[in-house]
């Protein structure tokens, strides 16, 4: 089954539309200073890492770290011509946005070539929509951006029965990032389910394999503490079983809300197993963060249960209801969502402290190092030899000492007096304005 030209130029279009979207989104919020967290830093390093082109460090996450030793995700390095041409914050969040538009294309086009053009358009845009990729955005640049094209791909030739090209665009999940070599054996264990018992049983196991290699042997080889550090987290100091039931109401609604968006239709495809290992290491995990809707950790569910949605209604006509109900869904869950927001005066002005913090940023000379909390450091990595406060140790002395003392986040008011005591020698004040508060490093300790 071929898709016909207008419904290639609809899928384009939404991709188009959804992709700006986003894009003025996340924008906005790198212009207004939105505080999320330090790893659209941590990202940007590592791109920049690559740009040079060399090995990925950051900084951030410790001086000279190799950030190849925390997480595998050589992937990212296909942003680093883009990062040598357009070096900037911005460049690693539109990147992000680029990559979810063409999934929402490949969503959109593998549903109305099975569905038909209206079904098929309503469940593109109910997936560019939904909750997942908004928080992804929500949330900043993560690695697993990459997953979501790949995933929509795999799961389209899933629909098509094209078996050998599912295979194809499953194997580069396993340079997106470590966890998914699981999600990779279960594509092949739903392979194996639907005959390719063959394809199945050698792609589980290449997902096994390769995850094992790359957490035993790869990770730790780039990590100071010859480590994979994530492996304390599952269950944490209670145990595995003890953690699963950890907060299990909101766990059952991060579950009922991902198969909820597609009116259930995703429960009745064999392709929505694939959500299992996530869920496992999520649920597992002792870090509160990974149990809701928050954050980036439902980005790649979304692909999968969408997919799931359309196979499940190419086989049984009879669930195209559930197209009612996951726009009903998506429709609620939208209200005070990240993409609501755009509807507010308020995001596309400039914030009270936005002159002062664009004039503390004029004041580090480029090249220079500076040591700053998670409010400021996104603004400097492009031009600034970075490293964070909570992580910098003592080996390191920083030419400045940049914190926002306004932000609410812990960081020491009396700049001057921590960067004395931290890294000896002497700072003099150099900027002290609307919270933000810089300081110099004039002789040496």
């Amino acid at each position: 089954m071929t898709s016909t030209r207008g419904q290639r130029l609809i899928a384009a279009l939404l991709a188009v539309v959804i992709g700006t979207a986003y894009g003025v989104l996340t924008l906005m919020r790198y212009r207004r200073f939105t505080i999320s967290s330090w790893d659209h830093a941590i990202f940007e390093q590592a791109v920049k890492g690559y740009a040079r082109p060399g090995a990925p460090i950051v900084d951030v996450k410790a001086p000279g770290f190799n950030i190849l030793g925390d997480h595998f995700s050589p992937i990212d390095a296909l942003i680093a011509p883009f990062y040598r041409v357009f070096p900037s914050a911005q460049t690693i969040l539109l990147a992000q946005v680029v990559l979810i538009a063409v999934s929402v294309a490949v969503i959109a086009l593998v549903a109305m070539r099975h569905l038909g053009t209206v079904t098929g358009a309503v469940i593109g845009l109910a997936y560019g929509l939904s909750f997942g990729l908004q928080s992804g955005v929500e949330a900043e640049f993560h690695e697993v951006a990459f997953g979501a094209p790949l995933l929509a791909l795999a799961g389209a030739a899933y629909v098509d029965r094209r078996f050998g090209a599912v295979v194809l665009w499953s194997l580069p999940l396993l340079l997106v990032k470590e966890d998914l070599g699981l999600t990779v054996a279960m594509i092949g264990g739903v392979l194996w389910l639907a005959g390719e018992r063959r394809r199945g049983v050698q792609l589980a196991a290449a997902g096994l394999i390769a995850m094992a290699f790359i957490v035993l042997v790869i990770v730790p080889s780039f990590n100071p503490g010859d480590s994979y550090a994530y492996t304390s987290s599952l269950g944490g100091d209670r145990g595995i079983v003890a953690t699963l039931f950890d907060d299990s109401d909101r766990k059952l609604g991060t579950v009922a809300l991902t198969v909820g968006i597609t009116g259930l239709a995703a429960l009745v495809s064999p392709w929505v197993l694939l959500v299992l290992p996530t869920f496992a290491w999520r649920f597992a995990g002792d870090n509160a963060y990974y149990w809701g809707t928050e954050w980036h950790y439902s980005l790649l569910l979304m692909p999968i249960v969408f997919i799931a949605m359309i196979d499940a209604m190419r086989r049984w006509p009879v669930l195209r209801w559930a197209t009612v109900a996951a726009v009903v869904v998506t429709g609620f869950t939208l209200v005070n969502s990240p993409l609501s927001t755009l509807l507010d005066s308020e995001t596309y002005e400039e914030p009270p402290r936005a002159a002062a913090a664009h004039a503390v940023i004029a004041a580090v000379p480029d090249g220079a190092t500076v040591e700053t909390d998670i409010a400021m450091m996104s603004h400097l990595v492009t031009d600034h030899t970075v490293y964070w406060w909570g992580t910098i140790g003592k080996q390191v002395k920083p030419s400045y000492v940049l914190f926002d003392a306004a932000a609410g986040i812990d960081s020491p008011v009396d700049v001057v007096a921590y960067a004395e005591q931290a890294h000896g020698g002497t700072y003099e004040l150099v900027f002290n304005r609307d919270g933000y508060v810089l300081a110099r490093r004039v002789a040496g300790g």
